[in-house]
């Protein structure tokens, strides 16, 4: 497992890099005091994980994450634990580590990052596409198909959600939730607590909202990061 490490310390990058020297699955690559350099690096090269600070100046460890596309796995690495539930949003952050760091710690979580790195290469394997285009929901008692490719927003009311085609809205008795994990991540995307849209429809976007159709659509400040990546910016 290849191996990056940014912190604007060169103190702390010793002694991550000391820690590396002792596991012998670990190769640290490279080492920048800076994201900006890292960002670079990362544009031309691939790594499996990443050691991160928190607190760098100009731009954080918390800024750089949501610069990155197609993130490896990584641990933080920090003085400041008031960042911890934060950071655990995101689903590649393997763990949080602590400054001074001793050996056993790190050594866990470097077994952690490893252990989800196979468990993801035998599901990439093993993983056999399936590209739906409909799903049923239930009217009524009637089971009434919907084409996916058709939805172009759906929005939380209370305890229904909206679904909206382009032919016709249908009311179902569901949450967000549970109808987000029934749709394809290459077409749709909730961009705010109460709306999920279809990303192939947008119209216009415009500071913190987006246009679908007729209907403006509030985007939230953590879900724009994601938003601005499913894009094909010029």
């Amino acid at each position: 497992m290849n191996c990056i490490v940014i912190d604007d310390e060169k103190m702390a990058r010793v002694i991550i890099k000391t820690l590396c020297s002792e596991i012998d699955s670990l190769e640290l690559v490279e080492e920048f005091s800076d994201a900006i350099q890292a960002i670079k690096y990362l544009n031309e090269n691939q790594v499996d994980l990443i050691f991160l600070d928190i607190h760098m100046p100009n731009f954080s460890g918390l800024d750089f994450i949501k610069t990155l596309k197609n993130p490896p796995k990584i641990i933080f690495t920090t003085s400041d634990p008031k960042f911890a539930i934060e950071a655990f949003e995101y689903d590649f952050i393997v763990d949080y580590l602590l400054k001074p760091i001793e050996f056993p710690r790190f050594e866990k979580a470097v077994k952690k990052a490893q252990k989800e790195q196979i468990i993801k290469k035998e599901a990439s394997t093993n993983k056999v596409e399936e590209v739906k285009n409909d799903f049923y929901v239930n009217i009524d008692r009637r089971l009434i198909k919907i084409d996916l490719p058709s939805i172009y927003l759906i929005q939380s009311k209370g305890d229904y959600i909206n679904i909206k085609t382009e032919n016709k809205n249908y009311i179902v008795h569901s949450t967000l939730k549970k109808i987000e994990e029934k749709l394809p991540d290459s077409l749709f995307l909730k961009v705010h607590r109460s709306y999920i849209i279809n990303v192939k429809k947008i119209i216009d976007i415009e500071d913190n909202s987006v246009l679908i159709k007729k209907d403006v659509i509030p985007v939230s400040r953590s879900k724009r990061p994601e938003l601005m990546k499913r894009l094909d910016l010029l």
